[in-house]
Order: structure tokens, then sequence, then C-alpha cells
């Protein structure tokens, strides 16, 4: 038995729960990985649940895994920080505070206001997006003091999903909830014992394509290395087909949106200081709005060779009920079936599989599907290979690569907290009712090889 097997067998043992102490006495006595979200017949396992002290999870977003610190990293508005666990211990470590938390305090969540949101790390730095639409500079090597920056991007609303170029030196992050919508190229630390991160330009897309006043977004970037470009969601486009509607009905009803979305294609060398605009596709510069046919997509990860998974979902458009994937260098695309709804996806090298934070997955009408799942996609073949159900709302994921260990948060029960989980789901994967990240594992047999992530 390898070294990891041995962990893996010691966490899946009865005496997972104890080394949980330090991070909730009161949970700690749970039994975790039960019910509907700890199937044993699918080849993704729930290992173990890892509860977070404070406030119940009521609320949380993006996620992200730095594999050579072994850290994982949760934007939790629920206790107004950054969540960071030890992927070796599978502990909570501590939360990083100085954010806006839910807004407004009380009532429904408003998304976009509340904070910590996106979320990404090179190294020592970690960069995390506000409710107050601010980037916070964050040095994970400072214990007294992480905080080194916060960055006013000029909006009003969140600061959301973001990517960093491989050597950590620039970012971009999207404000998904102005409108129009925006993006900025950041300067990032690298590999620099010291901040100096700023902002570069801030991108916006031609109001052709992205019409003002229509409530249109940016969602989740993702780096290419080879094509030197960044690859940025877009939910909902217009004219794609021509005439198709793209304003959502408001809550009183009307037509449903018609129009697929589209992935932003930008090389941060070709934009100037101050302000940018992006068009339609040019393939002379490689850069611009690449349509998509049946896909609006709100996450994206970079694959193998070149490719990206895009998680396209119902929610933005009602008929996009697959999965698609998209040659970074030819922009060519392959439909995955059986899984849709998704807002954050995953590559995890380790094992060379996407997955998937499905929180609409029953929006599509999926066989056997009634909400919220963990889809698993292999990235060779892009085959659908299985879902696994998930507390409401679970749009969250996040993979070590160097362990192949799969974090997906659970919200609380709504029970607990407004707004929650409306099925058993959580609490049977927590072993508990204050929600917790529940830890997952596909099997491999290279278990001991080190894996570099993306």
């Amino acid at each position: 038995m390898t070294r990891y097997r041995k962990l893996v067998s010691y966490f899946s043992g009865t005496v997972a729960t104890a080394l949980l102490g330090a991070a909730s006495l009161t949970s700690a006595a749970a039994a975790p990985c039960t019910g509907p979200g700890a199937p044993t017949t699918t080849q993704t396992r729930c290992l173990t649940a890892i509860p977070i002290p404070g406030n119940p999870l009521r609320s949380f977003d993006i996620s992200w895994v730095n594999p050579q610190r072994a850290e994982y990293y949760l934007g939790e508005r629920s206790n107004a920080g950054i969540v960071v666990i030890d992927t070796r211990t599978l502990t909570w470590k501590r939360t990083i505070g100085g954010f806006v938390g839910i807004q407004p305090p009380t009532g429904p969540v408003n998304n976009n206001i509340s904070g910590p949101d996106g979320v990404t790390s090179h190294g020592r730095w970690l960069y995390a997006g506000d409710g107050d639409s601010t980037l916070k500079v964050i040095d994970l090597d400072d214990l007294a003091s992480p905080i080194k920056a916060s960055i006013p991007t000029g909006g009003s609303t969140r600061l959301d999903e973001m990517a960093l170029t491989t050597d950590g030196k620039l970012l971009l992050a999207a404000n998904n909830a102005e409108d129009p919508p925006f993006a900025t190229l950041f300067v990032a630390n690298g590999d620099s014992a010291t901040n100096h991160a700023g902002i570069i330009t801030r991108i916006t897309v031609d109001p052709t394509i992205m019409p003002v006043g229509a409530g249109l977004s940016l969602e989740q970037p993702a780096w290419d290395p080879r094509t030197q470009r960044f690859f940025t969601s877009i939910p909902v486009i217009a004219n794609n087909p021509p005439g198709c509607n793209f304003i959502a009905p408001p809550p009183s009803g009307g037509p449903p949106v018609t129009c697929h979305g589209g992935v932003l294609v930008t090389d941060p060398l070709q934009l100037t200081a101050g302000t940018a605009v992006q068009g339609a596709f040019n393939a002379a510069t490689n850069t611009g709005v690449v349509p998509l046919a049946a896909c609006g997509p709100n996450g994206a990860t970079l694959g193998v060779d070149d490719e990206l998974m895009l998680g396209c979902t119902p929610g933005n458009n009602p008929s996009d009920t697959q999965t698609t994937i998209i040659s970074a260098k030819t922009k060519q695309t392959v439909s995955v079936n059986g899984i849709t709804g998704s807002d954050e996806v995953y590559f995890n090298a380790g094992d060379r599989r996407y997955y998937l934070g499905a929180s609409k997955a029953g929006l599509a009408h999926l066989p056997g599907i009634t909400g919220a799942v963990l889809g698993v996609v292999d990235a060779e073949s892009k085959f659908f290979i299985e879902a696994i159900p998930q507390s409401s709302n679970s749009h969250s994921v996040a993979a070590d690569s160097k362990r192949n260990l799969i974090f997906v948060p659970q919200v609380a029960p709504n029970t607990v907290v407004l707004g929650g989980d409306s099925t058993p789901v959580g609490a049977g994967i927590c072993g508990g009712s204050s929600g917790c990240v529940a830890v997952y594992k596909h099997d491999v047999e290279d278990d001991d090889h080190d894996h570099d992530d993306r």
C-alpha cells in the first residue's frame, strides 16, 4: 500500500473526525460522508468533511487550491473572510478577515455586493475580489497583517472571478455585476517578496455584442500559457443567433433568453494602459469574442492540449443543456452531454478530470438529478462520468492536483440559515448542521507522483 493510500484509508476510517477537533469541537463527534452525497458506487468518493469555525456556512463563492503550498482557499462570506484549509492534514488553518461579508447583513443575500468572491493565488500571494469592487492583495506568509493592499476597480458592485498568468505577474479580474460589465488587467506580484500590484487597464466589450442596460455579464477567466491569452466566459451575447432575445425576463414573467453566450479572448500585451474595448473575434490577432453554440457559460478552466472547459448552464439560456469544451488554438468545440448547470469548473491535472460545481443541474431535467451536483468529466475522452448530489446552490469546486483531492463547500440547512440547503444532502455529507467543506477523491494508480496544477 502506498503512502497516500494509507492516508486515504486512515481518513476513510472511524478515526477521521478526531483530526478535526482543533477546528470545531462541536463537529468533531459527527460522522461525516453519509447519504446521497456520499455514494459508494461512484468512482469519486467522499473521504471526509472539514468544519469551519464561526458562523454556519450560508453564502460562499469561488475556491482555489495551491498544491505547492498544500492550501485550499474559499471566498466565505458567512464569516467575511478567506478560509484556508491544509490539504495535507485536511484541517482548517485560519480565516483571513477584512471583507464585507454577506450584504445586506439580514434578509436574502445580495451576491452583487457581498464578498469575498473570486480568489486565486501564486506562491505567497493570494488575490481575492470583494463586494465593494476592490481587489484584496494578501501575503500568505504574513500571519499578523496579511492584507497588503485593497485596490478599487471603480465599480459599485463586486469584483468577482479572476485568473493569473503562469508566472503570476498579470491578473485579469471581472466585475460581473456592473452594467456594462468590465474586466480589469492588473500587474501582480509574481514571486516578489513585496507587493507592487496595480491596475493596468479596464476592458469592456463592444456594445453591439454586449448592449448596455441589458444586465449582461462577464464571468470566469482562464489563462492559456501556449497561446498567451486569457479566455473569459460570457453567459449571453446579442445576436447569437441573429434576432435572439438577450434580455432576461423580470420576476413577473416574459419571453425567455434565446441568445447563447461566448468567450472573450484577450492578449494582455495588445492592450494599452487606461481603457480597451474588445469586439468580434479577429483570427489575425487571436482576440475578441468567439460566439458559442448551445452554451451560456459561467465557468472556465484550462485542461489538456490547450482545451478549455466552459461551464454552460440553463440558468443563462434555458435551452443550453450541455457542457462545452473549446480548443484555445482552433476555437473548435466539442459538446459534453449528461451534465450542465455549472458555475465554477476546475481541471485536476492529477487525475486528468474536470470537476463541475453544477448548482443548476436540476434545471436541465437530467435523469435522476433534482438539484445541485458535483459533475465529473474525463478530460481525455470528453466523456461525462458521473454526477454526485450536493447541497443546494453547490457551485464552487477546487482540486489539489498533487494529492488528487476535490474540495466542495456545503451550505448549512435552511432550518439553520436563511436560504440554506433545502435537501438532506449537505447535512449527511457534513455530519452536522453548520455546513462544511467536503473532500472527495478519485483514485489513480500513480498516487505518489507530484503533478503541476494547470
